[in-house]
This record gives structure tokens, C-alpha cells and sequence, in this order.
């Protein structure tokens, strides 16, 4: 039998947007892998009322309640309370919670147990009990009119400890199906372009699925199969991810696996190749989308961000008259960004990066958004021009970045390099 479940996240904070609803994120991914679908998201402050209409709107359309957050001692807690009148279920008090719940107090807090806490070991009658090593908070789960409630805490170290001891294999024994998805990664088309490719495609696919995902600067698919075991469903996903692969080309780059950076990690490794950065434009950020990837040592020599025109010339060695007659934003440029920080590093590869990221055009004019990307290589150095127009500088700064990783995986690969 399929479930269907939904999220009821209890909490005005959520609301307000002083803090963000992750629970919900990680509720939901564990609940595709154990075969449970979820379809709606809830959120309502610490109002008996309205969760109490949230929830007979819920328990209609859904056989799995799962409620975070409002299990605490203080006046707004009422998650309890709320749910047990709207399934008709008493509250009983249970001594040995009770009592962990002061045990937890004098041991770990060093304070006695103020008396409003006596109400968090008060649970539904017959619920299943789901302990909390974490805090104070016990969760429970119950059934009722063919629906069941589960209910966890609001902090979210608490809830996944929770989730992870005792909700995934209490819904387990529920569901007989799993569902698993795989992302395939692409770089180098947009979301409407890929979509016009695979529109009829994915139109027609009920299980599989197929779904595009525009990240800020690439675009995911996310393939989604649902079967009885996992082999079953990746057996099921092999063809999709096929047929993904021979419509696009190589602007995929990856399946289920890391971002760009930790593509051409992956290949630099791979090919026992090294790598130097030379940035401008992006102000270190490739360097540190390197740097931020364990072991990158082994592979990235180091970096240089030559900001100004003057250290273009005096660190990287860039000519002269290439500045004054090129500028710093001109392929000539790139190219000998590259090949001085390749140079001066003893690099296998030197990546540059140079360009107008606004929100104004450089000194001499140049539009924003005309990036150019250098990759010196043993082979030769190639550029490749960029036309990202007038976008946000954070935007551009992400998408130039992306494009040097790319420009260096396109090379480890054995691809075209300079186009797209």
C-alpha cells in the first residue's frame, strides 16, 4: 500500500521567518527513501485554532500526520494537547518519562526540573513513545480513523535524532515500496532549453519521473523511480539516465555526485594533473570553491587574485603592452593570466578568469557581464569568451567561476574547451 504524508510544522518563529523550516527538508528526504509520498507542507503558529483547522484539513487528504516543533513546557506548547482533542485521545501521564525528564535536569543541567516541564510526559493514550537522548521532549505516534500521527520536536538536532531512532523504522514497517532518486548534473544550457529538449519526455513519464531543478548557476535533473527494492528502482532509472545523457551530450557532467569543482577534482586526480588559478573579476572564488574540497592538495598548487592591472603585470607577468593595447579584460589578457600563474606555480594547468562583473563597465568601457576564461596547458592555451549580460555581480562572479571549472573539466575530458 502507498502512504501519503504530510508535514505540519508548529511554530510562529517559522512564520515570522526568524528561522528557516529545515526540518521539513530532512523529513521529506527520508521519507522518498522509505517509499513515502509527500505531498503537502504545513506550517501555523502556536495557535490551537488554527493548527486544529490544519490538521482536519490534513487527516483528510493524508493517512501520515507527522507534526515538528510546540512539544515544549511553555504556555504556546500546545501540539499535544491540540491533536489529542481533534482524535479524541486522553492525555495520560507517564511517571518513568517523568522521572528521565528530572533525571536529565539534575544530570546534564544541574537544576532541578521546573514543574511545567511535568506536562512534556504527558502523552496520547496507546501511543507508541519515542525517547529523546537529546532534550526533554519525548515524541509519540499513534493511530486513529486509519491515520497516523507522529509526533516529533521543533529543534532540529533533537527531531533527526528522533527521525532516525525511531520514525524511519516505525514508517518502515508501514511501506512496501522505496523511492529512489538520482540528480544528473549539467552545465552549459539553460532551464527552458533543456526543458524544450526533454518536454515530450518527461511529459509522459509516470514512474520514472523526470523534473528540471535551475540551481544558481546550473541546472539539475532529478530522476525518480519507485519500485519494491532499491536495485528494482535503479534498474528502472539506468535508461532515463541514459536518455538524458544521448539528448544532451556532454553538458552533463555528473550523476549524484558533487558540484563542478569537485568534478574537475575528481579528473585532476584521475589524471595526476595539477592545477594554479589566476582571478580577477571572481576575487578568489574559484580558489576557494577548491580549497573547500578535502584533499584538493594533492592536486591545486595555489593562486593568485590580481585584482588591480598593476599586479596582473608585476606578480603574473602579464606584458605590458597586452594591457595597453588589449586591457585586463580581453582574451589576450586571460591568456596570459593563465600561463603566468601556470608559470609561476609550476601548475600542469593555469585556469584565469577576467572580466566586467559591474554593476558599472570597466575603465575602458567594456559591458558588464564580458568574462573571458584562460587555460594554459602543456598543449597550447585556449580562452573562451563570455557574454553573461546584466546580471546581479554576485550572479556573474558564480556563473564565470562555473565556466572556469567547466573550461578545465572540458580539457581533463578530452572535449572542446573554448565553446560550449
Amino acid at each position: 500500500m502507498s502512504h501519503t504524508a504530510e508535514l505540519i510544522a508548529v511554530g510562529t518563529e517559522l512564520l515570522l521567518g526568524n528561522i528557516a523550516n529545515t526540518n521539513a527538508q530532512v523529513l521529506s528526504q527520508s521519507l522518498s527513501a522509505l517509499g513515502v509520498n509527500v505531498f503537502w507542507h504545513t506550517v501555523v503558529g502556536d495557535n490551537p485554532q488554527r493548527l486544529r483547522e490544519a490538521l482536519d484539513i490534513a487527516r483528510r487528504r493524508a493517512d501520515i500526520l507527522i507534526t515538528t516543533g510546540g512539544l515544549g513546557p511553555t504556555y504556546d506548547d500546545l501540539t499535544k494537547q491540540t491533536i489529542c482533542e481533534a482524535f479524541g485521545k486522553p492525555l495520560i501521564l507517564h511517571p518513568d518519562i517523568l522521572e528521565d525528564i528530572r533525571a536529565f535536569y539534575e544530570s546534564a543541567l544541574h537544576v532541578p526540573m521546573p514543574e511545567n516541564n511535568t506536562q512534556q510526559a504527558e502523552l496520547p493514550e496507546g501511543c507508541t513513545v519515542f525517547d529523546n537522548p537529546v532534550g526533554t521532549a519525548p515524541g509519540c505516534a499513534f493511530e486513529a480513523d486509519g491515520v497516523h500521527v507522529l509526533m516529533l520536536p521543533g529543534p532540529p538536532h533533537e527531531m533527526e535524532t528522533m527521525l532516525r531512532r525511531h520514525v524511519e523504522p516505525y514508517l518502515r514497517k508501514l511501506s512496501h515500496e522505496v523511492i529512489v532518486s538520482q540528480d544528473i548534473m549539467t552545465f552549459g544550457m539553460g532551464e527552458s532549453s533543456i526543458d524544450q529538449l526533454l518536454h515530450e519526455k518527461m511529459a509522459h513519464m509516470t514512474n520514472p519521473t523526470l523534473a528540471t531543478y535551475a540551481k544558481p548557476c546550473e541546472v539539475r535533473l532529478r530522476a525518480t523511480a519507485k519500485a519494491a527494492t532499491e536495485d528494482e528502482a535503479y534498474s528502472m532509472l539506468a535508461p532515463v539516465g541514459q536518455m538524458v545523457l544521448e539528448t544532451l551530450g556532454d553538458i552533463v557532467y555528473g550523476v549524484d555526485g558533487g558540484d563542478l569543482a569537485d568534478c574537475c577534482h575528481g579528473h585532476l586526480i584521475r589524471r595526476g594533473l595539477t592545477l594554479a588559478t589566476a582571478e580577477s573579476c571572481t576575487g578568489g572564488l574559484v580558489a576557494q570553491r577548491l580549497t573547500a574540497i578535502p584533499g584538493i592538495s594533492a592536486v591545486y598548487r595555489g593562486g593568485v587574485v590580481s585584482y588591480w592591472t598593476s599586479v596582473k603585470a608585476e606578480v603574473l607577468h602579464v606584458p605590458q603592452d597586452v594591457l595597453d593595447t588589449y586591457g585586463p579584460v580581453s582574451e589576450e589578457c586571460a591568456r596570459a593570466m593563465a600561463e603566468g600563474v601556470r608559470r609561476i606555480t609550476g601548475a600542469d594547468l593555469g585556469v584565469s578568469v577576467t572580466g566586467a562583473a559591474g554593476p558599472d563597465p570597466d575603465e575602458r568601457g567594456v559591458p558588464v557581464g564580458i568574462v573571458y576564461i584562460g587555460l594554459a596547458t602543456p598543449e597550447g592555451t585556449f580562452c573562451r569568451r563570455l557574454d553573461l549580460g546584466r546580471r546581479r555581480r554576485d550572479r556573474i562572479q558564480g556563473l564565470a567561476a562555473n565556466h572556469a571549472f567547466d573550461v578545465v573539466r572540458r580539457y581533463l575530458q578530452g572535449l572542446p574547451v573554448e565553446q560550449i
